[in-house]
């Protein structure tokens, strides 16, 4: 995408106009970046903007907000920032400081953000709807509520001043679920650094080596290739971790023949991957293993093809259920018709999560699920995930003891395209011949 060398200021400028389309006549909305936090004593997490911030502006600093504010003769995008601070600067790296803001993120103007207080009630006092997310920062929150509600005191004199607040992500979640050609390409590049994160993994995992040195090859893999680090924790699950849905501790001695389930996917120039694949460790499949990866592969292949513009968002989850419940059923796992395990939800012991979410800038991205009380109609430029799996404890006493501990998962990257879809993350292996290649390797 290359937004943070910022030639392609029209794809932020082209959003922003019709955000303030949306909000006009009579509105500003007010953006916040996503505060600071703490990771221990003095020391901060690794900063990242908000998504929907990043979004509108391209703009990665803390402490600043951007103003939109249709028609406003003072300028209709503000932006308020830190100020430029050479000691500072020497410390923590450059800012782009008042003239960055106008020059390089193309503000109409441009304060320090300690002017905010100064500056907004300009905008407030005319403005009949103000959009802003509140519970974001809850700093910012309490320095924006204050001046909304001395505007508001002010409505009665002067006939102007918000009347209500309006949270703004509606709007902005809506146009994010649609993705752009510049954004599919940097997500292209997520999951083909990501593709390459899966195979090294599947080839280094053997019996002896901890979860974590996995893990390091795939940290390796992502910031080696221009990826900013991985989207969301790793999970490096082996045996019975795998049954763990969110395991992300990482530090258990892998063994030969295990499964090992690596749910990983890189995060570039702000948009996510999110690929899972469950392999043999230095192995093949043994029998049984097989048996159950066959059956959520199948059901992750036919919850895919049921992807298309007009179907439903459920479609693929519902096809992928059936084809597990059967699978089950025939593995002995189950018993009973499958109308009767699926009405009863007795599958939610071994399958119990959803088999997709949408994916963008963040892993689990913005956008309803369902509209008007029904599952969403697929349209061309989504993005969703198909993450079919199979999970059974340690401590299952309902199934014999070869089956306890198992935990596959499959997940795919998929975009709805006007014909169809297409699978973005198909070059990281998933069939048995192919996974076997690389698990096998010298």
């Amino acid at each position: 995408m290359g937004v943070n060398g910022h030639s392609e200021n029209e794809t932020f400028r082209a959003r922003r106009k019709r955000m303030m389309d949306a909000i006009a006549p009579g509105a500003t909305a007010i953006m916040p970046s996503a505060p600071v936090a703490v990771r221990s004593g003095d020391v901060e997490f690794v900063y990242r903007q908000d998504s929907d911030f990043y979004y509108l502006t391209g703009f990665a600093e803390p402490e600043s907000v951007a103003l939109l504010s249709p028609g406003h003769p003072d300028g209709e995008f503000v932006m308020f920032v830190r100020p430029r601070d050479k000691e500072r600067e020497t410390w923590t790296g450059r800012r782009a400081g008042i003239e960055g803001a106008i020059i390089e993120y193309g503000a109409d103007k441009a304060y320090v953000i300690d002017e905010l207080e100064k500056v907004l009630p300009r905008y407030l006092e005319k403005s009949e709807r103000v959009h802003y997310p509140l519970g974001l920062n809850e700093k910012m929150d309490e320095r924006v509520m204050k001046l909304i509600r001395w505007a508001q005191t002010m409505r009665p004199r002067i006939g102007m001043g918000p009347s209500a607040i309006i949270d703004p992500r509606d709007i902005i979640h809506e146009a994010r679920l649609m993705k752009e050609p510049a954004e599919l390409e940097a997500m292209r590049r997520a999951m083909a650094i990501s593709a390459d994160a899966h195979k090294r993994a599947m080839m280094k995992a053997r019996g002896g080596m901890r979860e974590w040195q996995i893990e390091a090859e795939v940290d390796y893999a992502f910031r080696s290739q221009g990826a900013t680090g991985p989207s969301y924790p790793s999970i490096i699950a082996s045996g019975p971790n795998a049954a763990t849905l969110h395991y992300i501790s990482n530090d258990r001695e892998m063994r030969t023949g295990e499964l090992l389930l690596i749910d990983a996917g890189a995060e570039y120039d702000f948009y996510a991957a999110d690929i899972t694949r469950t392999s043999p460790i230095g192995a093949r499949f043994s029998g049984l293993q097989r048996s159950l990866y066959e059956v959520v592969l199948d059901a992750q292949l036919k919850a895919i093809d049921a992807i298309k513009p007009g179907a439903h968002f459920d479609d693929p989850h519902e096809t992928a259920l059936r084809v597990l419940v059967d699978g089950m059923r025939q593995l002995g796992i189950l018993q009973g018709s499958a109308e009767e395990i699926i009405e009863k939800g007795a599958y939610r012991r071994y399958y119990m999560h959803r088999t997709s979410h949408w994916l963008g800038m963040d892993v689990h991205d913005v956008g309803l699920y369902r509209v008007d009380g029904s599952s969403r109609v697929l349209e061309p430029g989504m993005v969703l995930t198909v993450e079919p799996g199979l999970y059974i404890a340690p401590d299952d006493d309902e199934v014999a003891d070869s089956l306890r501990g198992l935990g596959i998962r499959i997940e795919d990257d998929v975009l709805v395209t006007p014909d169809g879809h297409e699978v973005m993350t198909a070059a990281t292996p998933k069939s048995i011949a192919d996974v076997e290649a690389l698990t096998t390797a010298q």
